[in-house]
């Protein structure tokens, strides 16, 4: 700021700071907790055919992506699917721009997007905060006891003892439990692409040169997940810092 809008404006002062109002003591919020983080590895094979014949693939771009993951309490079994997408960038021949010669062929740049699905069930064998495990509902009946009159037949002095039958009660009790969740941290992709029906062009193209429609492809993922829940903790606060802020301007803080 201008040494002469300092001196043009004598009411000029520093931002005000607010600061908010902190309890002391030891208090209980709730919070994400990290229950684990797990470095998993998914194989998976498929086979991908493109819509056109393709001369060579050029670039392929990958994105991992999770649909599931589901921590089966009270169990340690974490659910795991999701599909890898891959957009396949490649060249197809294109007798449009120019027909093939001995010499050269002319081809268009295409991509291809494919999904790539996988899925797989580990357990969590050590817990770097223990979950909070779900209480289980329950329900239960009661019923009240009653006399009642024997019909004729029966003795005068005796009498059916037993429920009422045309009531009915019940005591239920619900818990909503906390459900864990997961993040993706990080993914790792080996894959190996094969073409498996690639033929030579002939002798109207370039020596060797040849197209194909299918490929058959193996990969291996490795991905670290985090598993998360959220949990009531104690956590303690000694000192709300408010010296360390201004709420107003005073005569120091004038330029």
């Amino acid at each position: 700021m201008s040494d002469s809008y300092k001196e043009n404006n004598e009411s000029f002062c520093k931002p005000k700071h607010h600061h908010p109002n902190v309890n002391i003591g030891k208090l209980v919020t709730k919070v994400p907790v990290v229950l684990a983080e797990l470095a998993l590895t998914a194989d998976m094979t498929a086979k991908i055919t493109f819509p056109e014949p393709v001369l060579e693939i050029k670039d392929v771009k990958k994105r991992v992506k999770i649909t599931q993951c589901r921590l089966l309490l009270p169990s340690n079994k974490l659910f795991v699917s999701g599909f890898v997408r891959k957009n396949i960038q490649y060249a197809s021949p294109s007798g449009d721009i120019e027909h093939a010669t001995s010499k050269s062929i002319a081809s268009d740049l295409h991509s291809y997007t494919v999904d790539i699905p996988f899925q797989l069930v580990t357990e969590i064998e050590h817990y770097l905060s223990a979950p909070v495990q779900p209480q289980m509902n329950s329900r239960e009946e009661f019923d009240f006891f009653v006399s009642q009159s024997l019909p004729s037949g029966f003795p005068v002095k005796d009498e059916l003892l037993s429920s009422d039958l045309s009531q009915f009660h019940q005591s239920s009790t619900q818990y909503y439990n906390e459900l864990p969740y997961c993040e993706l941290v990080s993914s790792k992709i080996i894959e190996w692409d094969e073409a498996i029906d690639r033929k030579m062009i002939g002798k109207d193209a370039p020596l060797a040169e040849g197209v194909f429609r299918t490929i058959e492809e193996k990969m291996v993922l490795d991905f670290t997940l985090r598993v998360i829940q959220d949990q009531q903790i104690r956590v303690a606060s000694t000192t709300n810092d408010d010296h360390h802020h201004r709420q107003d301007c005073d005569e120091d803080d004038h330029y």
